[in-house]
Order: structure tokens, then C-alpha cells, then sequence
């Protein structure tokens, strides 16, 4: 059976369960819109911490990125949605990256910025804040200067006006001169604005270059420097200067004079002309006028320029006028009757002045250039190149002025004639022979009979010689004289006429004075008895000679040029011959003489050569046979009786005069006889006595000696060396040096003055003979040393010091090193002492003090050294030691170290010994010594270390020891100093206010102060001066040394406090009930925990809000259409004088999303309402069941109580605070409410907070959906 009630109950179900379900999807998708942008990134903030978005280069630009929490995040900043990187040497950061400052330097910083965060854990990154539009501008334009006077260089007490043009009100101009700033003085004057410029009464001082620049009134921008202008002033007027135009001295009467009057300094003059005492009318800086003979006279002008600027007189300027000259007509040369080619030069001048041009007329035509004729540039010379008939006749000429109206008359001329022909030129010699001779004498005449004036040329070998007369006579002829002659004539200066050449004579010098040959037949000097003898005599190469012979010097009477007889003893003599020139009388040298001998048959001589006839083995051997006069001999030798013939080691000369013996052995040994016959003649000798030939069995030994011998010599001594050989004789010697040959041949080989050129090794050889030479063997060796320059002793002292002390011994030893055999000279101060011997010992005193050398003599030689290198001997007192300290103070404090130093001026060596208050001080525990004990080191002071501390010297290795000085006193304080940290001002600080600390130590001095902070090292200075930022604890100590540094204790503690300044919240006055009505929203600026008086500011877009300061503010979608952020800070005259800024409030959409949360509001609300009436509907209208008693249902929703302890957040709440731009304040999480509407909102995030409750009763609800078991 069907059952309605079960049926009935099944579709309550359902519909419950269906309305549960709708109800579930209404309420679940009012939750996920409220918390859907819960993990949304936050949105950040751009905002502008400088003054200005449009900068000029070096300003610079800051903008902080702002999102909440800060430090979760790292900043990225862009330009033009480009990422900025920060090797940009112009962008700085701040340390977190939240603040970019941007140092303006070219237009490619112009752009849009923009800035978004990336999360430092998760790695979520924002969207890019809004953006800000920076512009770096052009530079400002430079201003430009005028100058409204009419002149920059001006006299004392003159005007001068600039004006500076800029084109932009809002910019300051300063004036410059010579790029300092214009200091204002009581004669110069600037208008309102700046822009003119007055000096009312110039002077020296205002002297100078003038600009202007405009700035910026209220930022540090200026331009650049305008144009310049410099004013010159002068401290004299100036005189005028007077100049004449044409300036010719003099002028003649209708010429046109120009008179300029000119001052060279500024301008604007007006100037006025005087003759003498008479003003002249004015015409303006020129004065003209035509010459008459009255305007002779002297002329003057000045100047004015305004009312009381005039100037002194110029100079007087004396002009001079004369009437035009007739001009004078002069010919040259001087004659008027000229030849065919010849030149002519007419010149027409004025006596005086100069520029006139000329004109010609000729038999009262006028003559103009062409053909032959020609004119210089004035006209004042006219040539006639080449005359011809047509050129001759009257010529008369006038002056005419260049560029002046000024002519002259014709003067009276000149009447020129013109040969048909050229003249003819005859030369003569005289005597005319073809050759002559030195000494001999020669005229030349150039005749020409036709017209005057005539100079001479003479030719030689077709060379002009330097002789103009008629004639040309060489009085004492030479070879230079020789050659081909011939003359010209010549007249005219500047074109030159010349005859033809005349006829050629030819001239021929021989060198010397003629010597005749003689010449002799036989052509033999010695003749025998009974010989016919023929003598010829003549002079070559010329004629007109006759001929002379002489016997003994007598003349002979034989005439003619041959001389003939048959000798006899009378004939025996000298002859010779001469010749005499027939029309000079010129005579010749003498012949050369031929001596003519007359004899009987000679015998002939035998010699040897060598000269020697006791020879070596191997050595050659020559014998001669010869007449002792004659010639044309030939010779037959025998030895030992028997003919020698040619063969083996034996030969013979063509004529077998020579015998040679090219090697010698025993076997040819004997008597050598010769005799002779003469050639082509009949005479025969007879044998002579012969020469006898000894041979050696073996050859010589050679020995080599030197003297001096020593082995080391010096440059300037002398040496000998000698060669011996002891057996025969005719020796030449042959000398080697280190195996070369010297071109020595003596016995002996002396070197006057050695040189390093002179050592080697030395030997010699002997030698003879000439066509076979014969050597010994080499001798001994000798070797000879040569030092480069002359030696210098080494003197030595002991001790080894420029400075001794009485009582020491001295010694000096003076050695010549590497050579041996001298003697030593020692001197002082550069006497010679009497010591001898290579020491000089002595003790030293006063009168041992000055200036030691030696030197030293050869004894052979006397050759001298150099002196030695001086010595200059100190003697003097054992001298005190001085005492310093090496640290710069001598009061010390307890382990601070010490170091004293012990020293003695200017010397060296010392060892030193210290007391303290007479007791020695030693090395140990912290006393230490250099290692000369020289410096005493104390490494850490204690009160057992003062005291008065002395100190003496001892020399090393020498019995010198001095006293002890007066010493220094050290002070050792018993305890550290103290030092104190003061702070001024000392009180609480806010973050940025300056704060000074000051270290301070009154004890002792050479401090240094270290200032720490939280116990690190915070800067090395006495006193610190900074802006509080935060809290520290503040000490110092001060120190003091270098090697070892003293520190004292730690100062007193210094805490600083910084209290945080009071921080602006921003509050939203508009409430719910006004949110369907509302046009805008009230802001209100609130100051935490402080009740003192504000003022505010408010920033939009980090851009101050000018005129804004007041507690609210009013945004309207007129004053912000782009719905922005806004900003708030408290400002006051008493500290702290400004607030924190609050965080950024933005209202992008607030009142949009407002409106749209209540409305879904009341669809829930409504919702609920129908949800309720539809199950107040089921109950009523259901049947019971059996099962009504049934188990309880679970409840859909839960109570208040229930969400209350669960923690279920409100939804409702959520979306109205808009978690994605204004996050909810920790008391707003704490407590879930929606406040009541006569609450203003507190906004405590970043973002805008917007949640407000509608009234009481949500709150009780705590803005949750309730259950219906209520």
C-alpha cells in the first residue's frame, strides 16, 4: 500500500537537503571571495623623496620603494621596464635596496621608474609599482651679455651700461668681472630685476672682463657664463694723430691734399682742423682741399667725444708747396755720335722730388717705345738698344707727376748723329817673335782712329784680361804668358757698344830660360889618345839665335854650332856652349858641360860585397871588376889562376863585371883575379892583383841584453836593449817585438819614454849582404812589462781614521805595487819631511794635524810617481758624547716604553757604556742595548726605571774612551693617565639628530684617540661628530708611540639612547552608512601616544601636497582621478620636530568594492530569509512520521558559542578589509569585528583597510552566520 507519509517525508528530505545544498554553495562562495586574494603578492608603492621629477645634470633624483614588510623582500628596480643594474656608476642604493638615487648626468636618464619586489624566501614577485616619469633636462641656456653704451674702452669718469638677456623670470642673474662675482660699489648700480648693469663714473678699478650668469632660485642649478665684455680704461685722453694724404714733400700748386686726424684709442670722436692759429671749417675726420702757393704752412687738429671728453692738439705737420720744374736732359755716354749697334741713353729728370713720368719727342715728333727704343717705367731714361740712321736728330722731353695733375714745358734737347758702319781694329806685337822666353819683354798695340770715348778689351786664349788701355806690354815674359792674343774697343756704361775683334797674334812661352843641348861623338866621358872628338850646340824650338864654346871656362874663337878635333892630353877638359837672341840679346843658359878625360889603358879593381871576405855556410858572396873610370868593359875572372866560368852556385853579370856566390861552401875558397875589354873598341887590360875568399865552417850565436832590467816600467822611462854577435863583421841587426818586426837596424834599440804601446816580448837577429841576405838564428827572449799610467803609491794608515786623538800612534805606508827599485819621499802639507824608507811612524799630537802624501823615484831611472792620494790628519780631544731621546717625551707611565740614544757627532765606531744616577746600567729584564749600545730601550717603564741617565764612549779596537756627559732626567708617573668621554648634547636622541663626543687626557702630551663604539673601533679621532641613527654604548682611549704603542685604559661609558619618533597613522573618517552616498573620502592625520600640538603634512604619490596642513584631507575623484597613495607626517616647533610618515593609504576603488560587499551582504541576508521561511514551510505543511522520534538530525550550521571556540574566521570581514590592499591590524585578527559606523576605521597596513561593521548586533554575531537552533 502506498504511503503517503513516507512519501510526504521523503520530498521534505529532499527539499531540505536541496536547500541545504544552496544555501552551502551561497555561503561557501561568499568565504572563497573574500579570502580568493589572500596569497596575493602586495602591490608596491613608488614615492619620490626629492624635490623634483625634472632635473638638470648633477641633481640628483631619490625614490623609496615601499611594500609591507620590508625586510622580507629584495627590491628590483626599472627604467622604461628595463631592470637598472647596479654597476651604474651614476644609480646608488641604499643598504636595503628600498631607496634609489639617481645623479643626473645625460637626457638617457630620462624615463619612466618603476620598482617591484621579489620575496627573499618564497620567490614570489609583485607586479611593478606605479610608475614615475623622471626628465633630465638640457642644460640652462647661457645668458647674454649687452653692452648699451657705445664704447668698451673709455676714459676715467665716462658711462658704461650691459644688459643681461635670459628669457626666464624665475632665475636669478649675478654679475662677474673677470670671473669673480661683482662687488658693488657707490659708481655702480643694478636695477630691480638684475638685468642692468651701471657704472655712472668709470675708473681704473672698474677695469676688466664682464659677465653675467642666471641661477636658480630655488635649487642649485646655474647656467654657464654668458658672452664677455671687457672695458678697458685708460687713465690719459689721448692726442690725436695727424697724417697727410699724399704725403709728398713738397706738393705743387692744383694738386688735391688730404689732411686724416685720428685718435687710435676708443672712438666716437668728432674732430676739428687748424692752419697755424686759424680754424679750419669742418668737414669731419678728413680735411681736402686744391694747393695754392698761400696754403704753405703747418697744420694741426684734436678731438672731442660728448660734452667733456676732448683731446690735446696733435703734432704740427708743415706742408710745402712750389711751382712744377722744368726738367734738365743729360746723355749717356758722353758722346752723341754713335755707331751702327751702338746704345744711346737720353735721361729727362726733375733737380728735385721724385715720381714724375716723362715724355719724348724726337725733331718735334713725339717718341714712344718700339723697334730699338725703349723707356724705364717713369719714362725718365730713353734707350736706344741698337742705333741706326733713323734714330738720329733733336730730342727734347717733359715732366709729367704720377697719379697728380701736375706737367712741366720741354726742355731745350739734345742732337744725336749715327755712323753708317762699325769702326775696324788692327793689333801689332812687338818684337814679333813666335816663341820667347822668361824674361824677355813684348808689346801689344790696339789701334782704332774713328770717334772718342773708347776703352780697351785685350783677349788672351779668348779670356778677357783686366786691361782697358790702348796698349798692352809684358815687361818680363812668363809660361803664363803664352797663348793667343787680341783686342776689342768698347764705350758705354749700362748697354756696352763693341767693335769686332781684332786680328790674332799667337804667343808661345817656353818654360825656362833656353839651354842649349850640346851634344858629343864618341859619347864617352873618358877617351884614349888619338880618339877623333866631335861637339854640336843648339837651342830647340826657336830661331834667331847665335852660338858661343867654352873649354875650362874660357871662350873659345870657333863660331857656329859644331866644334871638332883629335884628342890628345891637351884636350883633356870641360866644355860647354851658350847662344844670344839677335834682336833681344836674350841669352840662354850654359850647355850642360861634358868633361872630357884623355888616358892610357886603366888596369882594372877588384872589390868584394859585402865588404867582408870571410862568409858563413849558405851566405852569398859578390865580387866586382871595374875600371875606375870608363864604361862599355867587359871582364874575365880566374881563380886560384884557373878562368872561372859560369855553373853550379857561380854566375856573372851581362858584362861579367859580378861574380856572385849564390851559397858559399869550403870548395869556394881562393884568389880571385879579373881583367877588361872594351866594348866595340880595340883596348884590352892586363889582370889585376886578386882578392883572396875565406869560408866558416858553422854560423854565429847572437845574445840580446837589456838595461835597466827591470821587468815593470812605466810610461816616460827609457830603456835600451843590445844585440851582440863577436865574430866578423858588416852586420845589420833585425829586432822583434812579441814576433813582429821593428824597422830598427842597429846594434842597440833604445825607448826613450816607454808607453803601453812599448810591451812585449823583445829579440833581435843580425843579418848581411843586400842581394842575398844572410841571417843568424833568433837570440834570447827578453820581456818587458808596461803599467798604463804612471804609478801612484798607496799609502795606508794606521789607524785606518780621518780623525785621531792625542797620545795614539800613527803609522803610513806608502808601497808602489807590482814593481820593484824605488825610494820614498813622504810630505805634509806639501813640504817634504826627512823620513826615509817606505814608513812614517809617530805619536799623535796638536802639531801632527794636516795633510799627508808620499811618492816615490826610481833609482835607475829617477823616474817619479804620482803623489799618493792624501790623507788629511784630525787630531783632536777624545770628544762627549750627546744624549737624546728618541721617544718625544721623557715622563712616561708605568709599561709605556723609553728609548735614550747615546751618539757622538760626526764620528763613528764608538761603544757606549750608561749609568742612572752613577750606578751602570746592563742588559736585562726590560733594559735592552743596540748592539754598539748606542740606544738604551726600556720596554715597559716601571717607577724603579727613573732617574738621571748618563752615558760615555769607547773607540773599537782602540784605547779611546771619553767621559760621561750630563745626561737627561726620566719621570716615570706611578700609575696610568685617565681619560674621560664627554657628549654634548647629552640627552635622549631622535634618529638624525647630531651628536658630538669628545675625548679628553690632561697629562703628558703626543697623544692619539681611538673612539669606539659597542666595544669595535668606530674612528681615530679626538672628537666625533654625527647624526644619531641608533642606540650604542660610546667609549675611548688614547695611545701614544710607534715602534712600541702605550694605550691607556678605557674611558668612561657613554650610552646613547635613540627614541623613535612618533609615527603618523592615516584614519578613514567615511563611513558605511555613506557609502552609497558619499562622493569622497575623508582622511585624518594622527600622531600616536603624543598630545602635543601638530601641524601636518600630506604627500600624494611621494609629492608634497602644497597648501595641505591640516589634521583631514578631502580625495575626490576631481583632485585624484587616478585614485592614488597618500602619505602623512606631524611637523612642530619643539623636539621631536617631525613624526615618522605614516604608511602608504591607497584608495584605488575603496568606495566601488564597499558598495559591492554590502550587496552581496544582503543577497546572503536575503538568502538566509528564504531558506528559513522554506523550512518553517516543510514543518508546518509535513505529516508526522512514525519515526519522529528518530534520531536528532546534525546541525548544518554552527552556533555562535561554536564558531567562537573554533576560531572560524568571518568572512564578511575578510572581504570588507580587501586583504589585497589594506591587510588587517594585528587588533582587527585579534578580536573579528565589524566595528560600529560612528567609528572611524584605523587603517594599520600598508594597503587600504576598509572593514566597518553595520551595527551592534553584528558584533554580538561576531559577523558570522548563526544556526537555526538559536
Amino acid at each position: 500500500m502506498f504511503d503517503t507519509s513516507s512519501t510526504t517525508s521523503a520530498w521534505a528530505a529532499q527539499w531540505k537537503m536541496r536547500l541545504i545544498r544552496v544555501f552551502g554553495v551561497i555561503y561557501f562562495s561568499a568565504v572563497c571571495a573574500a579570502q580568493i586574494t589572500e596569497d596575493v603578492p602586495p602591490v608596491p608603492s613608488l614615492q619620490l623623496q626629492s624635490s623634483w621629477l625634472e632635473v638638470y645634470p648633477s641633481e640628483k633624483a631619490t625614490f623609496r620603494c615601499e611594500i609591507n614588510n620590508p625586510s622580507e623582500w629584495n627590491f628590483i628596480w626599472l627604467r622604461d621596464k628595463r631592470q637598472i643594474p647596479d654597476s651604474d656608476p651614476n644609480v646608488s642604493l641604499s643598504a636595503d635596496g628600498s631607496v634609489l638615487t639617481i645623479t643626473a648626468t645625460n637626457l638617457a636618464q630620462s624615463g619612466s621608474y618603476t620598482c617591484k619586489g621579489k620575496h627573499k624566501t618564497k620567490g614570489t614577485t609583485t607586479v611593478e609599482s606605479d610608475p614615475r616619469q623622471l626628465s633630465v633636462s638640457q642644460p640652462p641656456p647661457n645668458p647674454t651679455l649687452k653692452r648699451l653704451t657705445q664704447w668698451l674702452d673709455v676714459f676715467e669718469d665716462e658711462i658704461v651700461a650691459f644688459g643681461c638677456e635670459f628669457g626666464n623670470p624665475d632665475w636669478t642673474l649675478t654679475w662677474y668681472k673677470n670671473q669673480k662675482e661683482l662687488k658693488v660699489d657707490p659708481f655702480i648700480s643694478l636695477d630691480e630685476e638684475g638685468t642692468l648693469l651701471n657704472i655712472t663714473s668709470a675708473s681704473k678699478a672698474h677695469e676688466g672682463e664682464y659677465a653675467c650668469k642666471a641661477q636658480l632660485d630655488s635649487r642649485s642649478v646655474s647656467s654657464g657664463f654668458s658672452n664677455t665684455a671687457t672695458v678697458t680704461i685708460y687713465d690719459n685722453i689721448p692726442k690725436p694723430t695727424l697724417r697727410r694724404a699724399p704725403g709728398f714733400d713738397p706738393m705743387f700748386v692744383g694738386e688735391t691734399v688730404n689732411f686724416t686726424c685720428s685718435v687710435d684709442v676708443s672712438s666716437g670722436w668728432v674732430y676739428e682742423f687748424q692752419k697755424g692759429e686759424k680754424i679750419l671749417p669742418a668737414t669731419g675726420k678728413i680735411h681736402s682741399f686744391q694747393l695754392a702757393l698761400s696754403d704753405q704752412g703747418k697744420y694741426m687738429c684734436s678731438a672731442t667725444r660728448g660734452k667733456d671728453t676732448s683731446t690735446e692738439d696733435s703734432e704740427e705737420m708743415q706742408l710745402n708747396v712750389l711751382e712744377i720744374p722744368v726738367p734738365s736732359l743729360k746723355k749717356e755716354p758722353s758722346w752723341l755720335d754713335v755707331f751702327p749697334e751702338e746704345s744711346v741713353q737720353l735721361s729727362c729728370g726733375m733737380d728735385s722730388g721724385s715720381g714724375w713720368t716723362y715724355t719724348w719727342t724726337r725733331d718735334g715728333q713725339k717718341v714712344g717705345p718700339g723697334g730699338v727704343v725703349s723707356f724705364d717705367q717713369s719714362g725718365s731714361t730713353l734707350s736706344i738698344k741698337s742705333a741706326t740712321s733713323a734714330n738720329k736728330g733733336l730730342y727734347k722731353c717733359k715732366g709729367e707727376l704720377k697719379e697728380r695733375s701736375v706737367s712741366s714745358i720741354y726742355n731745350t734737347g739734345l742732337s744725336l748723329t749715327v755712323y753708317a758702319e762699325k769702326p775696324r781694329v788692327t793689333l801689332i806685337q812687338e818684337p814679333d817673335y813666335r816663341v820667347m822666353f822668361p824674361g824677355e819683354s813684348v808689346t801689344y798695340s790696339c789701334h782704332l782712329n774713328v770717334s772718342s770715348g773708347w776703352e780697351y778689351l785685350w783677349y788672351k786664349d779668348g779670356k778677357e784680361l783686366s786691361v782697358s788701355d790702348k796698349k798692352y806690354s809684358v815687361t818680363s815674359v812668363s809660361t803664363t804668358n803664352a797663348g793667343s792674343y787680341s783686342c776689342k774697343a768698347k764705350r758705354g756704361t749700362h748697354q756696352v757698344f763693341l767693335t769686332d775683334q781684332s786680328n790674332v797674334k799667337q804667343l808661345q812661352i817656353q818654360g825656362n830660360r833656353p839651354k842649349p843641348l850640346m851634344t858629343q861623338q864618341p859619347n864617352a866621358n873618358n877617351v884614349y889618345v888619338g880618339e877623333s872628338v866631335s861637339f854640336k850646340c843648339k837651342v830647340e824650338g826657336s830661331t834667331g839665335w847665335r852660338y858661343l864654346w867654352y873649354k875650362d871656362g874660357a871662350q873659345l874663337s870657333t863660331v857656329g854650332d859644331t866644334l871638332t878635333f883629335t884628342t890628345s892630353f891637351l884636350n883633356k877638359g870641360t866644355y860647354k856652349c851658350s847662344a844670344i837672341r839677335d834682336k833681344t840679346n836674350y841669352p840662354t843658359e850654359h850647355s850642360d858641360t861634358r868633361t872630357l878625360m884623355v888616358s892610357e889603358i886603366p888596369v882594372p879593381s877588384s872589390k868584394k860585397e859585402p865588404s867582408w871576405l870571410d862568409v858563413f855556410p849558405e851566405e852569398s858572396v859578390q865580387l866586382s871588376c871595374g875600371m875606375d873610370s870608363g864604361s862599355g868593359w867587359t871582364y874575365t875572372w880566374t881563380r886560384d889562376g884557373q878562368k872561372v866560368g859560369p855553373g853550379g852556385v857561380v854566375s856573372f853579370d851581362q858584362s861579367g863585371s859580378t861574380l856572385s856566390i849564390k851559397s858559399a861552401t869550403s870548395a869556394n875558397k881562393g884568389l880571385y883575379k879579373c881583367k877588361g875589354e872594351l866594348k866595340d873598341r880595340s883596348v884590352s887590360s892586363i889582370y889585376n892583383s886578386g882578392l883572396t875568399l875565406t869560408v866558416y865552417a858553422e854560423k854565429p850565436r847572437v845574445s840580446l841584453i837589456q838595461e835597466p832590467d827591470y821587468r815593470v816600467m812605466f810610461p816616460g822611462e827609457s830603456v835600451t836593449y843590445s844585440c851582440h854577435i863577436n865574430v866578423s863583421s858588416g852586420w845589420e841587426y833585425l829586432w822583434y817585438k812579441d814576433g813582429k818586426d821593428l824597422s830598427v837596424s842597429d846594434k842597440e834599440y833604445s825607448v826613450t819614454s816607454v808607453s803601453t804601446t812599448n810591451a812585449g816580448s823583445y829579440s833581435c837577429k843580425a843579418k848581411r849582404g843586400t842581394h842575398q841576405v844572410f841571417f843568424t838564428d833568433q837570440s834570447n827572449v827578453k820581456q818587458l812589462q808596461i803599467q798604463g799610467t804612471r804609478p801612484k803609491p798607496l799609502m795606508t794608515q794606521q789607524p785606518n781614521v780621518n780623525n785621531v786623538y792625542v797620545g795614539e800612534s800613527v803609522s803610513f805606508k806608502c808601497k808602489v805595487e807590482g814593481s820593484t827599485g824605488w825610494r820614498y819621499l813622504w810630505y805634509k802639507d806639501g813640504a817634504q819631511l826627512s823620513t826615509v824608507g817606505d814608513t812614517l811612524t809617530f805619536t799623535a799630537s796638536f802639531s801632527n794635524k794636516g795633510i799627508y802624501k808620499c811618492s816615490a823615484i826610481r833609482d835607475k831611472t829617477n823616474y817619479p810617481t804620482e803623489h799618493s792620494d792624501t790623507r788629511t790628519l784630525m787630531v783632536s780631544e777624545i770628544p762627549v758624547p750627546s744624549l737624546e731621546k728618541v721617544s718625544s717625551w721623557l715622563d712616561v707611565f708605568p709599561e709605556e716604553s723609553v728609548k735614550l740614544s747615546c751618539g757622538m757627532n760626526n764620528s763613528s765606531g764608538w761603544t757606549y757604556t750608561w749609568t742612572r744616577d752613577g750606578q751602570k746600567v746592563g742588559p736585562g729584564g726590560v733594559v735592552s742595548f743596540d748592539q754598539s749600545g748606542s740606544t738604551l730601550s726600556i720596554k715597559s717603564a716601571t717607577h724603579a726605571h727613573k732617574g738621571l741617565y748618563k752615558c760615555k764612549g769607547e773607540l773599537k779596537e782602540r784605547s779611546v774612551s771619553s767621559i760621561y756627559n750630563t745626561g737627561l732626567s726620566l719621570t716615570v708617573y706611578a700609575e696610568k693617565p685617565r681619560i674621560t668621554l664627554t657628549q654634548e648634547p647629552d640627552y635622549t636622541m631622535y634618529p638624525g639628530e647630531r651628536v658630538t663626543y669628545s675625548c679628553h687626557i690632561n697629562v703628558s702630551s703626543g697623544w692619539k684617540y681611538l673612539l669606539y663604539k659597542d666595544g669595535k673601533e668606530l674612528t681615530k679621532s679626538k672628537k666625533f661628530l654625527f647624526n644619531a641613527t641608533k642606540n650604542g654604548s660610546y667609549s675611548c682611549k688614547a695611545q701614544r708611540g710607534t715602534e712600541q704603542v702605550f694605550s691607556t685604559d678605557q674611558s668612561n661609558v657613554k650610552q646613547l639612547q635613540i627614541q623613535e619618533r612618533p609615527l603618523a597613522s592615516i584614519t578613514l573618517l567615511t563611513g558605511w552608512s555613506e557609502v552609497f552616498s558619499a562622493v569622497s573620502l575623508e582622511l585624518k592625520c594622527v600622531v600616536e601616544e603624543d598630545n602635543e600640538k601638530w601641524n601636518y603634512t600630506w604627500f600624494k604619490e611621494g609629492q608634497r601636497i602644497e597648501n595641505s596642513v591640516s589634521k583631514q584631507h578631502s580625495v575626490t575623484p576631481d583632485n585624484d582621478p587616478d585614485q592614488s597613495h597618500y602619505i602623512c607626517q606631524g611637523i612642530r616647533n619643539v623636539r621631536p620636530f617631525y613624526s615618522r610618515k605614516s604608511e602608504q593609504f591607497i584608495t584605488k576603488n575603496l568606495l566601488l568594492k564597499r558598495r559591492l560587499l554590502l550587496s552581496i551582504s544582503g543577497l546572503i541576508f536575503f538568502g538566509i530569509i528564504a531558506v528559513l521561511i522554506g523550512c518553517i514551510a516543510c514543518r508546518v505543511f509535513r505529516k508526522p512520521a512514525d519515526d519522529d522520534e528518530g534520531p536528532e538530525e546534525a546541525d548544518l550550521f554552527l552556533s555562535m558559542a561554536q564558531q567562537k571556540g573554533a576560531g572560524v574566521p568571518c568572512p564578511l570581514v575578510e572581504f570588507i578589509t580587501d586583504s589585497t590592499l589594506n591587510s588587517p591590524s594585528k587588533e582587527g585578527e585579534g578580536n573579528g569585528m565589524i566595528c560600529s559606523e560612528t567609528e572611524p576605521l584605523p587603517i594599520t597596513a600598508q594597503e587600504d583597510q576598509a572593514g566597518t561593521a553595520e551595527g551592534a548586533d553584528t558584533a554580538e554575531t561576531n559577523g558570522g552566520l548563526v544556526s537555526f537552533k538559536q
